[in-house]
């Protein structure tokens, strides 16, 4: 392995450090900022030194061509870096796009934060949320007035359906059905948390999914729909 190729492992094992360190703010101690600044002289160093060492065994034309196709990896490399964040949330909207519930986080300027969910194939907005500790697939439904959980949901959630006092009715695409008023220690979509929530417990074989309802959606800051996207600001 020639110096030329090792510059080159350096180059990228140092963009990688700063991709993976960009949240703490430092790589082996130095800041992100000054570290880039290094790296960047380090690419010039190696770029300059490189042309030198393959001027001396090859003719002027093939040292030019290899010059112009490293140059051109080391910019895609700067750029990637530059722009990590617009990839990192491209990638999170293709996964979000591609599997149901999946949501995909933004954080605004001002701090803060945006859950966006994709309609799925059946014309729903279905998201993954933690409710006591366990994640459990719901409908996003504006016209529920509460959580409404399936009973398997539910025991799922540590809930203990058997004992619950089933003395409320809801309305489901099966029709009438009595429910049980429960409280949720704790329901959480992404980063925003909510906790001591009032919900719904229907009888078995009554919900075929549960439903997240205004008892947590009313606390968020907004809740709109862009086209096939549904944002939840906290």
């Amino acid at each position: 392995m020639n110096r030329y190729t090792i510059g080159l492992l350096i180059l990228a094992v140092s963009l990688a450090l700063l991709i993976f360190n960009h949240g703490a703010g430092e790589t082996f101690g130095v800041d992100n900022d000054r570290f880039a600044e290094l790296m960047r002289l380090l690419t010039l160093t190696t770029v300059i030194g490189a042309g030198i060492l393959i001027s001396r065994r090859y003719t002027f034309g093939k040292v030019a061509r290899d010059l112009a196709i490293w140059l051109v990896i080391i910019l895609a490399l700067i750029v990637l870096w530059l722009y990590r964040g617009d990839f990192r949330s491209l990638g999170d909207r293709v996964f979000a796009a591609l599997v149901p519930g999946q949501s995909v986080i933004s954080r605004g300027a001002d701090g803060t934060t945006e859950i966006i969910l994709h309609k799925s194939m059946n014309g729903h907005f279905e998201a993954v949320v933690e409710i006591n500790g366990q994640a459990i697939s719901v409908l996003v439904d504006t016209g529920a007035s509460a959580i409404s959980l399936s009973w398997e949901d539910a025991l799922a959630a540590g809930l203990n359906p058997d004992n619950l006092t089933y003395s409320a009715t809801v309305r489901t695409a099966n029709g009438l059905a009595s429910a049980a008023p429960v409280r949720l220690a704790q329901v959480s979509l992404g980063p925003i948390t909510r906790r001591n929530v009032p919900a719904l417990v229907a009888t078995k074989d009554r919900l075929e999914q549960s439903l997240l309802g205004m008892s947590f959606l009313s606390t968020l800051g907004s809740l709109r729909m862009e086209a096939d996207e549904l944002r939840l600001r906290d």
